[in-house]
């Protein structure tokens, strides 16, 4: 993700406190947004494996970018976190303003950077 994409997020997301061991995700739910993390730690619990993920990471994005909608991880505050929260309904104005936004939050999946 570009800079200019994470000020875009910040202009349609609200920032949010999770306590550690809260769960932001569970996985098989319908995708109803994505988070940013701007403050501590999740561990991103997949079938492929656990992995901890750290400021500047998004998570929640590949429910908005497949087919079914789903979530494919459950994630879960490591430590306490501060999160930018941006709803499905900004997330699909952001791509339809920029059709390459998608493609490069795409990127970030394919290269192991979001979850």
């Amino acid at each position: 993700m570009i800079p200019e994409d994470l000020r875009l997020l910040e202009t349609v997301g609200a920032e949010a406190e999770v306590a550690a061991g809260q769960v932001l995700i569970e996985r098989g739910q319908n995708g109803a947004g994505l988070y940013v993390i701007v403050e501590g730690t999740v561990a991103v619990e997949a079938p492929e494996g656990t992995r901890e993920l750290g400021p500047g990471a998004f998570i929640g994005e590949r429910a908005l970018l497949s087919l079914d909608g789903k979530r494919t991880a459950r994630v879960r505050a490591t430590t306490d976190v501060r999160v930018l929260a941006v709803g499905r309904t900004e997330f699909e104005r952001l791509c339809a303003g920029d059709p390459a936004f998608a493609r490069r939050i795409g990127g970030e999946l394919e290269s192991g950077h979001a979850s």
